[in-house]
């Protein structure tokens, strides 16, 4: 047993130096509250990932999601913005859109048929004031559009901030948007066959610390590390905002013919064989490569239950159909990999005795550093 006696606030044993760090206490993984007060302070006071504008590519297009319970709705509206409103009527409350489908006219309620553009105004109040009177002076049409929640999009990706009071995205991922500049160009889905989804039985927090480490690399994707070694791999740390890893040996997929993706524009020499890979915190996690890249986005269902949401993306909209699905279940193969080390963990989150665990310095310091995150945005909101 270890001769250190542990400090009187377990997060304040997680924010020290990473030679010295304990890792979050396990309730932070096992614990239905703390994963409640995480939500809170963690996802929506934040840019949460959500979903991504790909999901709703046409004009009047619409998805009903649910995050952290909330009933949304992502909406391309008729002039072609992409929009989140919360899912509910302005009267009662009802679920305005329960499946995936095209918005023709307008979003109609079942339940009273209140009736909303696409932009959320309300337009239309049926019998609001009694039969055959579809106004009412006390229902102010102007001020009962549907909500709307806070929304950017990057790189097609989705974010949300729920809590509506975080710096601007631009503002808050600025130390990112300026690493990966050269990446400010087209990001096209690659479609059905660039997406898919894992359902794991684990916390949304350990998809994130395995994904921005190298140091399992040898023992969980021997296949990846026979040619992008752990040597050739380095520690990426932005406190507060982001962390993971990056590669200087990066290997295109090439198809039988020696065919290749296009290359995005104008890269710096560094991207010719090199890669990087960000959990931008809190919930998505980023890969960027010369040919493709990729966003995960972690749905937090429970606290021992997360969906993984991937999606691909290329420089151009004509790509090879065979080598974009080779490609997908390439990387679909290396993501189930990671299945059983974030599932084991999350059950080794019950032992009773276990102290957070230990990080090594040289090699978790990405780790470290979104545990701090966490463990500072806690402190701050248990001292609102």
């Amino acid at each position: 047993m270890s001769n250190q006696k542990p400090l009187a606030d377990p997060l304040a044993a997680v924010r020290q130096p990473v030679a010295t760090a304990n890792g979050l206490p396990n309730a932070h993984y096992t614990d239905p509250g703390v994963f409640t007060e995480e939500a809170d302070a963690l996802l929506k006071s934040t840019w949460a990932g959500l979903a991504v504008a790909s999901d709703v590519p046409e004009p009047g297009d619409a998805v009903p999601l649910t995050f952290l319970g909330m009933p949304l709705l992502l909406l391309r509206d008729k002039t072609g913005t992409v929009r989140v409103f919360n899912n509910v009527c302005r009267h009662r409350g009802m679920i305005l859109v329960e499946e995936p489908r095209k918005i023709e006219g307008a979003i109609r309620c079942p339940y009273h048929s209140w009736c909303y553009a696409t932009d959320g105004r309300l337009v239309t109040t049926p019998h609001v004031g009694g039969p055959g009177q579809n106004n009412d002076p006390d229902i102010d049409r102007a001020t009962l559009g549907l909500i709307e929640v806070r929304s950017h999009i990057w790189h097609d990706i989705v974010f949300v901030n729920i809590s509506g009071d975080a710096p601007a995205f631009e503002d808050q991922h600025a130390a990112l948007l300026s690493r990966w500049h050269a990446f400010d160009q087209p990001h096209i889905h690659g479609g059905a066959d660039s997406r898919f989804t894992l359902d794991v039985a684990t916390n949304w927090k350990l998809a994130v610390e395995n994904y921005c480490e190298s140091y399992h690399l040898p023992w969980v994707h021997p296949g990846l590390n026979s040619y992008s070694r752990l040597e050739d791999h380095y520690n990426i740390v932005e406190p507060e905002h982001f962390s993971g890893q990056g590669t200087h040996v990066y290997r295109q997929i090439t198809a039988e013919d020696g065919t290749t993706f296009p290359d995005f524009a104008n890269l710096p020499a560094f991207w010719d064989q090199g890669a990087e890979y960000v959990a931008l915190y809190p919930n998505v996690l980023l890969g960027a490569q010369r040919d493709h890249a990729f966003a995960i986005i972690l749905e937090p269902l429970a606290h021992n239950h997360t969906r993984e949401h991937v999606h691909l993306y290329y420089a151009h909209q004509d790509t090879d159909d065979s080598l974009r699905s080779q490609n997908a279940a390439q990387w679909q193969q290396v993501f189930e990999e990671d299945i059983f080390v974030v599932e084991g963990m999350q059950r080794g989150r019950s032992a009773p005795h276990f102290d957070g665990g230990r990080f090594s310095p040289a090699m978790d310091a990405p780790t470290h550093c979104f545990h701090d995150w966490v463990a500072a945005r806690l402190q701050a909101h248990r001292d609102q």
